[in-house]
């Protein structure tokens, strides 16, 4: 698989990256340790060196799992993570990017993930009582530290970004990019910048695979329940975009999902995508995309229909929305 470069931090990462978030965290119950272990060395083994998790997803069982999976070929590979909430008693329950707690923050995250350096460390949400450059600051220090490479923030506004890159240069901004949810001005600014996009939930959420209708019944614990897009109603109206990309798989013999991420890789050279599985055949599928040459006519026709289906229903509910500061 061909390397990507984050913008211009000097950040190069495989073209796909593996998030780890669903192995542990938000859709269902944990999946067994290792069975997740072998997958992530598997995606080791077919090209993958970019792995993102985070504190909160568990918390902290997901950062353990893959400290331990990676340990042998740590060399090898990039790991993302991420600080900036709180918890009470393992349950989280606000924002913290106080610049002492994003400190403790790095190194409980060091052990977890059984290592003396964390390649990405973003600011997971934007937390409006800490001003972004002292977050920054606070990451600067652990880059001149040797504890922390890189500097990156997760859906956080352009005007935060803008803050933020003039402290402590950001390698990447980590949002949620996918066919039905576009934000072209993040792009301009991101290449103004010279700031990489590693885009998360590429597929919609497991959406755009094509797996998923308005039959689909849903888990209590799968946190999608609660997801306007993922109503019935909307899933109903939105079987229109996968529709499309089975249309154009049919013709480039690819599948919906590659079809989608194949898009994303063809918008600009500096975003990665971070599709998720607990399958290896479906990590398989998706790394196929890769290959996937995507002519700009092709780019031409995905748009043009694409910008015809209207989505029903926002990402989160309204108040997750407003937090995020986009």
């Amino acid at each position: 698989m061909r390397n990507r470069k984050l913008g211009n931090s000097g950040l190069e990462v495989s073209g796909l990256g593996l998030g780890c978030m669903g192995m542990s965290f938000s859709y269902g119950p944990p999946k067994d340790t290792a069975e997740m272990t072998g997958l992530i060395r598997a995606a080791v083994d077919m090209g993958v060196d970019f792995f993102d998790t985070a504190e909160v997803y568990g918390p902290y069982i997901n950062e353990e799992l893959v400290g331990s999976a990676l340990a042998p070929v740590r060399d090898k590979v990039i790991i993302a993570t991420k600080f900036g909430f709180k918890f009470d008693q393992g349950k989280q329950v606000g924002l913290d990017s106080r610049p002492a707690h994003i400190k403790e923050v790095a190194e409980a995250s060091l052990k977890r993930l059984k290592t003396d350096r964390i390649d990405l460390f973003y600011q997971h949400r934007v937390d409006p009582t800490v001003p972004i450059e002292d977050v920054a600051g606070a990451v600067k220090d652990l880059i001149q530290a040797g504890k922390v490479k890189h500097f990156g923030l997760s859906e956080a506004g352009l005007h935060t970004v803008r803050r933020a890159h003039v402290v402590q240069p950001l390698a990447a901004l980590q949002n949620e990019y996918s066919l039905w949810t576009q934000r072209p001005e993040i792009l301009e600014v991101l290449e103004e910048l010279g700031i990489g996009l590693v885009a998360y939930s590429p597929l919609g959420k497991g959406f755009l695979t094509g797996k998923i209708d308005e039959t689909t019944v849903l888990s209590d614990s799968d946190f999608r329940k609660g997801l306007p897009r993922f109503t019935p109603e909307a899933r109903k109206t939105n079987q229109a975009l996968v529709d499309l990309l089975s249309q154009i798989g049919a013709r480039k013999k690819a599948t919906p999902a590659q079809i989608a991420l194949a898009w994303l890789l063809a918008l600009k050279p500096w975003i990665v995508p971070i599709p998720g599985t607990t399958k290896l055949a479906r990590l398989e599928e998706n790394l196929g995309a890769a290959k996937l040459e995507l002519s700009a006519k092709d780019l031409q026709d995905i748009n043009t229909a694409a910008a015809q289906i209207k989505i029903e229903g926002t990402r989160y509910p309204e108040h997750i929305e407003k937090a995020t500061g986009l």
